[in-house]
């Protein structure tokens, strides 16, 4: 089965846990807090509880900054876990997030798409600061950036997402959306009926009982096969 409708000129992303290994990466600065507390959790625990924090604060307004949001959410999460936070936790976990690396097939893949002469955005609930050190490890292919501190709005919010194609100057139907989180990016492109493809990296985060991307993946590499089997490659 094709993708329906045009060839997109714009192909755009998802950042964390689509292109960059956020869960891992949070885990990776939560060992180093909680090593320095001497103390541990169920990772996968504090994982969903940090992730339920993080998306109810990124919906209250005024809008805050990401590098606030996570400082929060670390805060909050930490003590659901009976354990404070200090500023030095905040510090370790803001820091590690623009040094998270991508996934081992990312780059190839963004190299490979964009030889193919579509162009490169990334849509990413972030601040511009931080998302800077993780786009520095794409390979130099990604042609735009699109943040929530740049719309002043979080996904699943249609603002972020009427912003970054005005920003781009395209519409809806030229551009296809690659993704790996259902509550934010699939519930958008539920709501505004862009094409999205989901990429499914085996987190536990559940497809929306109420939508199905135009096709599901494992991994990034997949997506030019696809693309390939429609004609566009």
């Amino acid at each position: 089965m094709t993708i329906a409708g045009e060839r997109p000129t714009w192909l755009t992303f998802d950042c964390y846990g689509t292109l960059i290994q956020w869960d891992e990466g949070l885990l990776e600065a939560m060992d180093k807090i909680l090593a320095n507390k001497g103390t541990s959790v169920d990772r996968d625990a504090f994982l969903a509880v940090y992730d339920r924090h993080e998306h109810a604060l990124e919906e209250e307004r005024p809008h805050r900054s990401f590098k606030d949001v996570s400082t929060r959410a670390l805060a909050l999460a930490m003590a659901d876990f009976s354990l404070s936070a200090s500023p030095d936790d905040a510090e370790i976990l803001t820091s590690s997030i623009g040094r998270m690396p991508p996934f081992p097939e990312v780059v190839q893949t963004l190299s490979e798409l964009k030889a193919s002469g579509f162009k490169l955005a990334i849509i990413s609930n972030t601040d511009d600061a931080i998302i800077a050190g993780n786009v520095a490890q794409l390979g130099g292919v990604i042609d735009r950036v699109i943040t929530a501190e740049q719309a002043g709005a979080y996904k699943p919010s249609s603002d972020t997402f009427r912003y970054a194609w005005g920003t781009l100057e395209t519409t809806k139907e030229q551009l296809v959306h690659i993704c790996a989180s259902p509550h934010l990016d699939l519930v958008a492109a539920r709501n505004l009926g862009f094409r999205a493809i989901w990429v499914d990296r085996g987190t536990g985060r559940k497809p929306l009982p109420d939508f199905v991307p135009v096709k599901t993946v494992s991994k990034l590499d997949e997506v030019p096969r696809i693309f390939a089997a429609n004609g566009w490659m």
